[in-house]
């Protein structure tokens, strides 16, 4: 009878560990980040009181705007407007920079600091077109400024003048890669190897991180680059890889800083593509 009772707390120890790694688990991902914009948000800063929706600042079931790449997107856009990296005039820079669109511009249409993030096509519910939230309020930092992502001397508003931060609608390595080209090597030999691999009936191109595994496949780890058909520089009117915000960004993780795809220590980051 003894021994009953250390067996007894142990196993009460181990159930609770998996219900703690099992509330962990669920509410792992978008629910714990800055991203959750909603009333059970974790972030004072942007938390909105109209609802306790997460998805909905970005996505819609229905009626989302066609015109973006990324699925069922519930905000509008505005591709116009837009300063690019390549009108800093860095000798550095050898390829060429498309007008913004493809994901950056859904990621864009809240950092570019000209919306509400309230500012959605489809309310949670509502089934009908409604361009802000009949109801409720935002907290904190948001509240400041209306219900945008911050003050423009906050680095998350990135604002539409795009020279002071990392080039994106730009062709990788220089460009150099495409449809009938599809392993390079890019134009810039500082740039590490794409993989590339037909998916359904796209090629598509990432840069392999190799941090969790050894495959050969993309995994959510390596850093994605984003087919579009060139209108500038090498290649012109052919599929190629472009280095996009969601290149090094996923907007739905929580176990990197800055919604990172892996771990920047050591500039692991930069290194991934850079070879340096």
């Amino acid at each position: 009878m003894r021994a009953a009772y250390p067996v007894s707390r142990y196993a009460w120890l181990v159930f609770a560990l998996v219900a703690a790694l099992s509330a962990a688990v669920a509410n792992a991902g978008i629910f714990n980040t800055k991203h959750n914009l909603g009333g059970t948000g974790v972030s004072a800063a942007s938390n909105f009181s109209g609802t306790t929706e997460i998805c909905v600042f970005c996505h819609t079931p229905h009626g989302g705007d066609a015109s973006v790449v990324v699925p069922l997107w519930n905000r509008n856009v505005d591709p116009t407007g837009f300063t690019t990296y390549d009108q800093l005039g860095s000798t550095s820079l050898d390829a060429a920079i498309e007008p913004i669109g493809s994901v950056s511009i859904a990621c864009l249409s809240c950092h570019d600091g000209t919306q509400a993030m309230d500012s959605i096509i489809n309310e949670p519910g509502s089934g009908a077109q409604n361009w802000s939230f009949r109801a409720g309020a935002w907290s904190g930092q948001a509240a400041q400024v209306n219900g945008r992502i911050g003050p423009s001397t906050v680095i998350t508003n990135i604002g539409k003048d795009l020279r002071d931060d990392h080039p994106i609608s730009v062709q990788f390595a220089g460009g150099g890669y495409s449809q009938s080209n599809p392993y390079g090597p890019g134009r810039d030999l500082d740039f590490n190897q794409a993989e590339s691999k037909i998916v359904g009936t796209q090629r598509v191109w990432w840069v392999n991180t190799r941090t969790f595994s050894s495959s050969s496949d993309f995994e959510k780890s390596d850093m994605k680059l984003y087919t579009r058909v060139g209108t500038r520089g090498v290649f012109v009117g052919e599929p190629q890889p472009y280095v996009e915000c969601a290149s090094c960004h996923d907007p739905h993780v929580d176990y990197n800083p800055l919604f990172l795809r892996i771990n920047p220590t050591g500039s692991a980051v930069c290194l991934t593509c850079h070879n340096k």
